[in-house]
């Protein structure tokens, strides 16, 4: 078996030139180690909250060989998977879902007379989740699990609420533990155990006071820990005592985040996640180093969101912001601390943000929700039950929305049209550069009703210009914001007219009206799914955007150019089709 030194070598080494989600998976390497020790990947249940601390179990369960091939097109995920190998329990992209997952896997194990281990692998961050309190709520009913708490005191940034504060009672409570086994350790040594057993209602007391109430034992867990979450024959012990156990237990697993890179221990948020060439691996093999740094680049879509933000909030102090956790990801930094009192991370709980902000809003305050598209769906229900039905003016900022390319299926942020679209009240639109997002934002902030501004990963341009319409064009392409530009270079070669759909609910109807009237032939291109999508709102006569699949990981242009939304398959696509031709009803 691999070391814990060799497993972070790799790890950093491949990271280094495929990119991908480090400090996570550099913390939880001797857990993965323990995990491989004690249980029979194949066989066993281990289930993975958040698989990108999950590299190490990828290297330990047969898939060292094709490690370099991490987050590739063809390659490894970059999350757990069951299609990639039966040593991953379940799909693990998003945070919160292990210990229901793994619940319903012991209940079958317990209903079918098998003896298989289940275990879930949690993090401090992720245990705050309202499914994970539900599933501890129906823990009992279920079946024994197994739980590793990684607590690394992180989520992507700093995590916030009073369960982080609660964990960090319990591992001051490892006082009280040293005390407790000393104590007994002196009894047996001068065989007054009566010193030990007449201790019970002091040790209540003082248990009580270490560790609030011991709160995993009211739902029916045995709590073990702290234990030293680097430490694998600790790791080890803890899970021989748990197996032997009856009931489900969990072991609360003390880490660091980052551990074994020098940059990513002292700055875990800025290394959670990190592309190519971020680090250097030295030739004579001496330890990995941070690469130097790269002149100052673009903003990026986020960056400039959280401009904008702050330039308004100056302005009217009914604004706040709120993130499920993801505060650096999505460019409330500044915001944060320019108004520490505007700002909520409610951690990841993504259901309750949204209804939290239906809270603010209702009361006269303009909440501004800052979201990725794929978390945004786990709040669909709080969207159209506590924001759309009352019309309240929430304006939610959807980040990374689009393809996302190398995390693959979990993350891509294709489904937030067609989620979206059918809800009343609600209006959607799409910035084509820096410019507008900025003057989207405005504008959402004083409409009277929830908006959603959709935007994707990546540099943000600052301005994005139309090429010049020819005088009678046969062809109008209408193009979300980040597929304008390609747009307008398709539309000049087929002779048509470029739309920047800027509003995708509700779209420019009377213009749509007079291209038809015209004979114009309709266009769609949008970064998102076409079923559901605004192709099929405005009823495109030729649609081009993502199919009724799933779409792995890979890098964007292999992916577009894989399903035929790259330039040369769409202009070729409507070359094809004669001016007085019908146009298919679909593209992709």
């Amino acid at each position: 078996m691999m070391t814990a030194s060799e497993i972070r070598r790799e790890i950093l080494s491949t990271v280094a030139t495929n990119g991908g989600h480090l400090a996570s998976s550099l913390g939880a390497v001797e857990i993965a180690i323990a995990l491989a020790k004690e249980f029979d990947p194949a066989r066993d249940r281990i289930v993975w909250d958040v698989g990108h601390q999950a590299y190490a179990w990828k290297l330990l369960t047969g898939r060292k060989e094709r490690f370099a091939t991490l987050r590739k097109a063809g390659g490894l995920s970059g999350f757990p998977n069951p299609a990639e190998s039966e040593c991953d329990a379940a799909v693990a992209g998003h945070a919160g879902v292990a210990l229901s997952v793994a619940l319903g896997m012991a209940a079958a194990e317990r209903l079918c007379g098998d003896n298989r281990f289940t275990v879930a692998v949690t993090g401090d961050s992720s245990l705050v989740n309202g499914t994970s309190f539900e599933a501890l709520n129906n823990a009992a009913a279920a079946g024994k699990i197994i739980v590793i708490l990684n607590d690394n005191d992180m989520s992507i940034s700093k995590p916030a609420g009073s369960f982080s504060r609660f964990l960090g009672r319990l591992i001051a409570g490892a006082k009280y533990n040293s005390a407790k086994n000393a104590l007994r350790r002196i009894g047996k040594a001068l065989k007054l155990d009566f010193l030990y057993n007449s201790a019970h209602g002091f040790k209540a007391k003082i248990k009580a006071w270490f560790l609030a109430d011991s709160f995993f034992e009211q739902f029916g867990f045995r709590y073990l820990g702290p234990v030293d979450g680097h430490d694998v024959d600790a790791l080890c012990a803890a899970l021989k005592v748990a197996k032997s156990e009856r009931r489900s237990v969990i072991i609360h697993a003390v880490t660091k985040k980052g551990k074994g890179f020098a940059p990513a221990e002292k700055d875990p948020t800025a290394w959670h996640g990190v592309g190519p060439g971020r680090i250097e691996i030295p030739d004579d093999g001496s330890a990995p180093v941070a690469a130097k740094n790269e002149a100052a680049s673009s903003p990026t879509w986020s960056d400039v969101f959280g401009d904008a933000l702050c330039e308004l909030a100056e302005k009217d102090d009914r604004i706040v912001a709120l993130t499920a956790g993801m505060k650096d990801g999505t460019g409330l930094e500044n915001f944060a601390a320019r108004f520490k009192e505007r700002f909520f991370d409610v951690g990841i709980s993504e259901g309750h943000m949204v209804a939290f902000a239906a809270g603010l809003a209702a009361r006269g305050l303009r909440p501004v929700v800052a979201v990725y598209s794929t978390f945004l769906q786990r709040a669909v229900d709080q969207v159209m039950h506590d924001v759309a039905i009352s019309s309240l003016p929430v304006v939610f900022c959807v980040d990374r929305a689009g393809l996302v390319g190398a995390d693959g299926v979990t993350h891509q942020g294709l489904y937030d049209i067609p989620m979206l679209r059918c809800l009343p009240n609600l209006s959607i639109c799409q910035p084509k550069d820096a410019r507008d997002l900025a003057a989207l934002l405005d504008e959402a902030l004083s409409r009277n009703g929830p908006t959603v501004i959709r935007y994707p990963r990546g540099k943000a341009p600052d301005l994005v210009s139309l090429s010049d319409a020819p005088a009678n064009p046969k062809v109008a392409v209408w193009a979300t914001g980040d597929m304008l530009a390609k747009a307008s270079r398709i539309a000049a070669t087929a002779g048509g007219v470029t739309v920047h759909a800027r509003y995708l609910k509700p779209f420019d109807s009377a213009l749509l009206a007079r291209q038809r009237e015209a004979g114009m032939k309709i266009i769609s291109i949008e970064n998102g799914a076409l079923a559901g999508g605004f192709g099929e709102a405005i009823g495109a006569d030729l649609r081009f955007g993502w199919p009724d699949e799933f779409i792995p990981h890979g890098s964007i242009p292999e992916l577009e150019k894989k399903y035929g939304l790259d330039e040369e398959t769409i202009t070729a696509a409507i070359a094809e089709v004669a001016p007085g031709d019908k146009l298919p009803t679909a593209g992709c």
